[in-house]
């Protein structure tokens, strides 16, 4: 996944002609942080896990980005995916640098309180390096809002008050309105932005998507209320399809109480596998990284995707999509909804005060499509790609703000 994340980079950088040092400064990550987390299991068994931090960029402020539950998390999937963050805050020009991190357990088989006492370890041991101004954690994979109240409140006893040193927490423990579903909401208006590219609209679309946690359940539902038809969705367990369009509501409902879409009465059921190459006109990747691969991209017969997930489209399938003439919405500007959202939370926070969710869906409205505006004018100006686009105008933005933070004898042009 690091090796995909830096060919992204490389590519555009050359668009940019940056010199190989300043490639070099732009990917090296300012800080690493691998803490041991020891402690004891309900029955008072061992539990034993590693914590991760990696502190990509800092030039246009405080680190940020998610923290991952998940026993495939390492030091290489932190890395990279606080590379990816660095690029999607400047994209939607908020004002913070990248950053990821998680612990490698598995929450599955965990009990509510060994979690709680296990995020509570990883924040002891990495106190000193995060903080609001500093390094504000965010929900990930396997992690949510009560996570997030429990980073807060153990902060918060080293440090005083301190609701900004975390984002996506509960509404009553100040939270934002609209966080939980900021990041689908601004899938939907990704995808709103790729069809008027195509000459199109969302009303009457058909949409394949794969995974239906928060982001996937909420573009899906989302996308319905618009006028769009989800025709298949699916997880780690099955999928249910309907030519007419599924019921989402309902099938958000059923999700939500059997932790799956698979057995959702009103569809056909499906194997899970398969989504990638169903007949939609939007294919939506909302799950993990990797999903579309050289294996599996000739099989795609949607004519959008929109990357809702973290990296699952790699280098390899990209260059094949693109052969097709897929239109691909890339990860770092159709999922920048969600921390678009957690910059609004965190001004609340400085501020101590509340906005208003119509302010706050506005406000990430107004973002997310000037986003795909500078996006879609670069690639035209470059003749390239979204996603080269994308990644160029980060690099651009991300640069110039550290070479105007120090004085170099050597003049840099970033294009």
């Amino acid at each position: 996944m690091l090796e995909a994340s830096h060919r992204y980079f490389h590519r555009a950088a050359d668009l940019l002609d940056l010199a190989p040092k300043v490639r070099e400064v732009l990917l090296t990550p300012n800080r690493v942080i691998k803490v041991e987390i020891v402690d004891e299991t309900d029955d008072g068994k061992l539990m034993h896990y590693t914590g991760f931090r990696v502190q990509h960029n800092s030039a246009r402020g405080p680190c940020k980005g998610g923290l991952r539950y998940h026993p495939a998390m390492d030091e290489d999937h932190a890395t990279a995916l606080a590379n990816l963050m660095t690029w999607k805050t400047a994209i939607v020009d908020v004002p913070f640098g990248g950053a990821k991190g998680g612990i490698n357990c598995d929450p599955n088989e965990m009990s509510r309180f060994e979690i709680e006492r296990v995020t509570r370890r990883f924040v002891d041991r990495c106190k000193e390096v995060i903080g609001p101004t500093i390094d504000i954690p965010a929900p990930d994979v396997n992690t949510n809002a009560d996570v997030m109240a429990w980073i807060m409140d153990e902060y918060s006893r080293h440090y005083g008050f301190s609701p900004g040193i975390v984002t996506g927490k509960p509404l009553h423990l100040f939270g934002s309105d609209g966080r939980e579903e900021a990041t689908g909401r601004g899938v939907m208006y990704a995808l709103e932005e790729a069809l008027r590219d195509r000459g199109r609209e969302l009303s009457g679309s058909t949409v394949a998507l794969q995974g239906f946690g928060n982001v996937g359940s909420h573009a899906a539902r989302l996308i319905a209320e618009r006028g769009g038809k989800i025709v298949a969705v699916a997880d780690h367990k099955g999928g249910v399809s309907n030519e007419k369009g599924l019921d989402v509501p309902a099938l958000v409902t059923w999700a939500a109480e059997h932790r799956t879409v698979a057995g959702f009465a009103g569809g056909d059921a499906f194997s899970g596998s398969e989504i990638i190459a169903w007949p939609a006109d939007v294919l939506i990747p909302a799950a993990l990284e990797d999903a579309i691969d050289g294996t599996n991209a000739d099989q795609v017969r949607a004519q959008i995707v929109v990357e809702a997930a973290n990296a699952p489209t790699t280098p390899e399938a990209d260059t094949i999509l693109a052969r097709k003439g897929v239109l691909i919405v890339p990860d770092i500007l159709a999922n920048a909804g969600g921390v678009t959202v957690s910059y609004f939370e965190w001004a609340q926070n400085i501020q101590q005060f509340r906005w208003e969710l119509d302010r706050v869906n506005a406000e990430l409205e107004k973002s997310m499509r000037r986003a795909y505006a500078g996006v879609r004018e670069l690639a035209k100006e470059k003749s390239t790609d979204l996603r080269t686009a994308a990644f160029t105008l980060a690099i651009q933005r991300v640069g110039r703000a550290a070479l105007s933070r120090r004085s170099l004898r050597e003049n840099i042009d970033l294009g």
